[in-house]
């Protein structure tokens, strides 16, 4: 059993972008810069943002983060968001979620430019995914396909089960491991919640992503010997023995699932510091490509 090891390989990728942005300043052209939105405080988001702003200024990247409060309105929160799209100095935009309870989070993101949309998540930037034209890709699939590269994994064949179905992860995770690429060329079976027979699905893959978002869902009896686990949940579990109370851990049961696999993700330092290699290169990508494709 090998540790895919989300911390380890993120700052070998974080090193080959900085050194590209070395090479960008040097050349003269234009400096990286992402722009996120935090509306409220909520711990687990300003960690997030918090962990994004940081890797922005190790990489040399030019960052801005708005905070805003949490009874803002929609539309103030929508002309922030277009006063970002106008402003030719950002290159890439991020709303973090959730957002509160009276704000859209689709209207929000249908109204960021497609060209700044570093998060993948606009309707045009997965459409373009989908017909599989050059676009952005969601941050969390772009970060697993940069692990299975890093490690040489070849999924050509092999038969993979994605469980947890949303916009996120699980339904462009099914498409980038199916399509005609490296990696690729899987056969991918996509599950949820009301699988009737999700452990017998479970059981026949040669890879599982769990993206499902319940605490060590994935259990034992559900891995056959030598599959591959990439386990994409963060869950904080109760646990006395901490001086927090509390600890994360994911959507599978890692101590007794580990045994059985070939390569598996831990929680945490797994697939969450790839999640933000994926996002750092979409910025990278944004920076340089040119300007005006949707206006």
């Amino acid at each position: 059993m090998q540790i895919l090891d989300g911390t380890a390989t993120s700052a070998q990728i974080k090193e080959q972008i900085k050194k590209e942005v070395i090479d960008l300043k040097a050349s003269g052209s234009k400096t990286p810069h992402l722009a996120a939105i935090l509306v409220g405080n909520n711990p687990a988001s300003e960690a997030y943002v918090g962990s994004k702003v940081k890797t922005c200024n190790e990489l040399g990247f030019d960052s801005t983060l708005l905070r805003l409060d949490a009874d803002i309105s929609e539309k103030y929160l929508l002309d922030q968001v277009r006063r970002l799209n106008e402003d030719d100095s950002v290159d890439g935009i991020l709303v973090q979620l959730p957002l509160p309870g009276h704000i859209s989070p689709d209207v929000i993101i249908n109204n960021i430019n497609p060209e700044k949309d570093v998060d993948g998540f606009h309707p045009i930037t997965q459409g373009k995914m989908l017909l599989g034209q050059p676009s952005f890709l969601p941050a969390t699939p772009y970060g697993i396909l940069l692990m299975l590269e890093h490690y040489k994994i070849d999924v050509t064949g092999m038969h993979c089960v994605i469980v947890g179905r949303s916009n996120i992860v699980g339904t462009p995770m099914s498409v980038l491991l199916s399509r005609n690429a490296n990696p690729g060329n899987a056969t991918v079976t996509l599950c949820h919640s009301k699988t009737r027979n999700l452990k017998e699905m479970c059981k026949s893959a040669d890879i599982i992503i769990a993206a499902i978002g319940r605490p060590k869902y994935i259990t034992a009896d559900m891995v056959k010997e030598g599959a591959i686990i990439i386990d994409v949940g963060i869950n904080r579990i109760d646990d006395p023995s901490k001086k927090s109370g509390s600890r994360l851990v994911g959507d599978v049961d890692f101590d007794a699932v580990a045994p059985h696999c070939s390569y598996i993700t831990p929680v945490p330092k797994g697939v969450g510091p790839m999640t933000i290699c994926g996002l750092m290169k979409n910025t990278l990508t944004a920076a340089k490509q040119p300007k005006g494709k949707y206006n």
